[in-house]
């Protein structure tokens, strides 16, 4: 899945992290990882995301675990 890129596994996962839980945009994470000193440009992270994104997805929705098999509401009136 990292194969051939000229980064590391680990600085792909953070600048992609960064973008997604922040919403930041790519320039600001461009910039944060200057300041962990990666030089990055931001296009190089766009395609990051858009390349990696679905596949974590794709993988943590695989290890996510399964809710009970009911929903029950409590049906109590709230007061507001």
């Amino acid at each position: 899945m990292f194969k051939h890129h000229c980064f590391p596994k680990s600085i792909i996962l953070q600048a992609v992290y960064f973008k997604l839980r922040f919403s930041l945009s790519y320039r600001d994470v461009e910039e944060l990882m200057e300041i962990r000193g990666v030089k990055v440009d931001h296009a190089t992270i766009q395609r990051w995301v858009f390349k990696f994104t679905p596949i974590l997805d794709k993988e943590f929705r695989k290890r996510k675990k399964r809710v009970g098999m009911s929903w029950r509401m409590d049906e109590k009136k709230c007061n507001f």
